[in-house]
């Protein structure tokens, strides 16, 4: 979906509609904004219910401050009008209460988004915004002069987050992005000590592979076509189910010994369709499109392991708490964990780039399953839906494992029993 495309009333509401039905705000928290390009402002109002905001309650202010609306403006609105005035280059804001980040608010702390790459790809270092009173002149003094030092997202002290941008998708993604990577970094407090990333290994994921070369495609097969149907499906499950957000997350599906779908780069993935997906056919990709910066892995993988034919990279809150720790994931809790898991092996955040052969050798149909340190958890399997079902597993066991330091520690199977799994189901 091209959002520029629509009318303001319509990205606010659908943008409120996703916060809210994604569990980021409630019936009457948050507030979003645009400014359009004749300076009117266009914003949600107070005291509406956002689960069922519709288009004529969105709220226009003329930049001469006449209002346009049968509601009130949000409460919020001097912080909203204060930003714009500090950053003549934004065109959007948005300001919710996820609980991720409210835990930051109100423990005082931002979060790290140096801990995977798209995470500081998508929302850069974070601000803190000192403490004033809801819908005051002082808090869109603290507001404003936190987004005037070049920050795009501020933590505000005791009240939530506030994530601006060149449009209302972009601020949008900023929020859920880090709404993912809060969740993913209080559960790997949980476990142990996080690791962060250096300036070069940032610089190798912003920079990327290159782009690969272009082929023309004269027609789409019959497989093609329900393939590309199966992966749109399956993105926007993940999406629903938490285990990817609008700006992370990779599919593929093998077509034949030369060709594989994949999801594109920098595409929201909740709006993902079919003409999106790209075709990859002997190292080149389908003209006019750019696909995932993990295509030449996929290709490295489906070219080492003929009984792979389907792989997806997450960064799915639980289990990555286990990628960015020292803590090892332990797959010996229940038969089912261990039967479509099997063990997990961890790799190193530098071979995934330095090393990409050896990424493709760990990952097989026996070791089906990988956490990449600091970037992603990789399933694979015969089919889309085996690889799609080792991600909800791996992610609920994940929450699994994060909750025995609570209950007084992992009892995993004993040997003998993962003998019996291995003899009945592997051998």
């Amino acid at each position: 979906m091209n959002y520029d495309l629509l009318h303001p009333r319509d990205q606010l509401v659908e943008i409120i509609h996703r916060i809210y039905n994604g569990g980021m705000t409630t019936l009457s928290g948050g507030n979003l904004s645009i400014l359009d390009y004749d300076g009117n402002l266009w914003i949600t109002p107070g005291g509406i219910d956002k689960g069922s905001l519709q288009p004529d309650d969105i709220i226009r202010m003329d930049k001469d401050g006449t209002k346009e609306g049968r509601h009130s403006p949000s409460s919020e609105y001097p912080f909203h009008r204060a930003i714009y005035e500090r950053r003549p280059d934004l065109r959007a804001i948005v300001h919710a209460h996820p609980p991720g980040l409210i835990a930051y608010s109100i423990a005082k702390r931002v979060p790290e988004t140096r801990t995977i790459p798209q995470a500081y790809y998508v929302c850069g270092p974070i601000g803190f915004a000192p403490y004033a009173m809801t819908g005051s002149q002082a808090l869109g003094r603290n507001i404003a002069t936190t987004f005037e030092k070049g920050f795009n997202v501020a933590i505000l002290e005791n009240h939530g987050v506030v994530c601006v941008g060149e449009s209302l998708l972009a601020a949008f993604q900023r929020m859920e992005t880090l709404e993912f990577c809060a969740r993913m970094l209080i559960n790997a407090h949980q476990i142990g000590d996080f690791r962060t990333l250096a300036d070069s290994q940032l610089e190798k994921y912003i920079n990327g592979p290159g782009h690969l070369p272009e082929f023309e495609v004269q027609s789409h097969s019959i497989l093609e076509r329900q393939q590309r149907k199966s992966m749109v499906e399956i993105v926007h499950r993940a999406c629903q189910r938490k285990l990817m957000c609008s700006t992370e997350g990779v599919v593929s599906v093998r077509l034949d010994d030369d060709s594989f779908l994949i999801t594109p780069t920098d595409v929201d993935r909740m709006h993902l369709d079919i003409e999106d997906i790209v075709l990859i056919r002997r190292g080149c990709r389908e003209n006019g499109k750019y696909p995932s910066r993990a295509t030449r892995l996929h290709e490295k993988i489906y070219a080492r392991n003929p009984g792979i034919n389907s792989i997806i990279s997450s960064q799915s809150p639980n289990a990555m708490a286990f990628a960015i720790t020292s803590e090892r994931f332990d797959s010996h809790t229940i038969p089912e964990s261990y039967i479509m898991l099997r063990d997990v092996p961890n790799i190193d955040h530098d071979t995934l780039y330095d090393h990409p052969d050896e990424v493709a050798q760990t990952i097989s149909s026996s070791s089906p399953v990988i956490l990449i340190e600091n970037d992603c958890v990789m399933t694979s399997g015969r089919t889309l839906l085996e690889a799609y079902d080792r991600l909800e597993v791996l992610e609920y066991s994940a929450m699994s494992l994060l909750a025995m330091p609570f209950l007084g520690g992992l009892k995993p199977m004993d040997e003998e029993r993962i003998r019996e799994i291995d003899e009945k189901f592997f051998k």
